[in-house]
């Protein structure tokens, strides 16, 4: 007997179902930063019965999956570090002279978020005109998405930044609770990830005199574009170039996305030739089969697509800021912006992706909450009168981070897919207000 597809009050897999669905839809969101991601492989649908899966290495954030049960809260990445060598000529001998790879690991850590939504009691429900229960879940929804995404944009940055409102889901580094939040530790970019803008060109991130050598007219344009695919192609092992499914030209033409705060966007935009750039990025489109990347408020320019990022990752005067100052160590020296930026600038920072610049792991909820990575659920309390929703996720993310053989017995800590670059921006009248 055949009949219509559905899941029963109180049918065991209603549970299963539903989170399933909340997982599609997260990964599916319309963000920017999820569009830096690929898709998983075909047949998620069945991911209950797979043991890991992995999206594309060639996009910025790489995101592994992991059900497997009893396996701990760390998921384990590898890299193979860049192989030197010269070849062996004409006559001499090869045997024996075979040049050795050598494998790196790194392993970061997943842990539970929930946004719990509070959904009224029998009286509020009697009192209002809105119904509270079909606002709920799209309200925890949202809180999630929030959340993933800034996480994001926080662990590519390596700063959370101080600009703060209602719509952050992530506080700033101060608040007690930020790195339990974070899951994985917040790492300042690498010595040889960081610059900042210099007139026309970026230099180096460097500080003077007790505050980072910057000056408020030191802003994102394009010169300063310039000077940065200038760098790419000049530093030995720059990150790699992000090949965006379906784009028949990503060998042939490569591609790296610039993140910008809207404030930098701005100031990008006022060129005469901006309305140039979008076209840029429109015709690009035409030969990845349109994806989304391409699409909204993009420009392309010198095989760099200028993105905005959904928040600015922002440093006002005397807001700390954090350096390597050497190549060979992960230790964090501290510095401010300027005084002299007074409550008429600040400095934002712009983030330059290529491929694999974040991981980011699932693993799976227990199966009494459905056993996916995402899960929800609806809980009444105080007979009956008082209601709670609930989203739920266990994930964890964090900059991909080698320490890099550079030949000649040196080794450099490197952040392998993301550069971040510091520019002055003015602000808002009244945002310090």
């Amino acid at each position: 007997m055949s009949g219509k597809t559905s899941v029963g009050a109180g049918s065991p897999n209603a549970q299963f179902v539903q989170a399933a669905g909340l997982f599609a839809q997260s990964q599916q969101r319309n963000s920017t930063i999820n569009k830096l991601s690929a898709p998983f492989p075909k047949g998620e649908a069945g991911a209950a019965a797979t043991i890991r899966k992995q999206t594309s290495a060639d996009m910025p954030i790489v995101k592994a999956q992991d059900l497997g049960k009893g396996t701990g809260d760390e998921v384990e990445f590898h890299f193979v570090q860049p192989v030197g060598a010269y070849p062996i000529m004409g006559r001499k001998k090869a045997e024996g002279k075979g040049v050795g790879m050598a494998l790196d690991k790194y392993r970061l850590r997943v842990d539970q978020a929930r946004f719990p939504v509070d959904l009224g009691d029998t009286m509020s429900k009697v009192r209002s005109p809105v119904d509270f229960y079909r606002l709920g879940r799209p309200i925890a929804q949202a809180l999630m998405d929030g959340y993933q995404d800034q996480s994001t944009l926080v662990h590519m940055a390596g700063a959370r930044g101080f600009h703060n409102n209602i719509e952050w889901k992530v506080p700033t580094p101060d608040h007690e609770d930020f790195e339990e939040i974070m899951i994985n530790p917040v790492k300042a970019p690498t010595k040889n990830r960081h610059y900042i803008a210099d007139g026309d060109a970026i230099k180096p991130f460097a500080a003077i005199s007790g505050a980072m050598d910057i000056a408020t007219t030191d802003m994102l344009s394009m010169d300063v574009v310039d000077s940065i695919r200038t760098v790419v192609e000049s530093i030995p092992l720059p990150p790699p170039a992000v090949k965006i499914p379906g784009d028949i030209v990503s060998e042939d033409s490569p591609l790296r996305c610039l993140l910008v705060s809207p404030a930098q966007y701005h100031a990008f935009a006022q060129d005469p030739q901006f309305r140039q750039f979008q076209a840029n990025a429109l015709a690009r489109a035409s030969k990845a089969k349109n994806h989304p990347l391409f699409l909204g408020e993009v420009g392309l320019w010198n095989g760099i697509l200028i993105c905005k990022m959904p928040k600015p990752i922002r440093f006002y005067a005397g807001n700390e800021i954090r350096y390597c100052a050497s190549y060979s160590s992960e230790v964090e020296t501290a510095t401010v912006v300027p005084d002299s930026f007074g409550k008429t600038h600040a400095v934002d920072r712009a983030l330059l992706l290529g491929g694999q610049a974040l991981a980011q792991a699932f693993a799976a909820a227990p199966d009494k909450k459905g056993g996916m990575p995402f899960f929800w659920s609806e809980q009444e309390f105080d007979h009956g009168d008082k209601m709670e929703l609930l989203i739920g996720a266990i994930q964890g993310m964090a900059k991909v981070r080698w320490k890099v053989a550079q030949g000649d017995g040196k080794f450099h800590y490197t952040d392998h897919g993301v550069i971040a670059i510091d520019t002055a921006v003015p602000l808002m009248a009244g945002e310090l207000a």
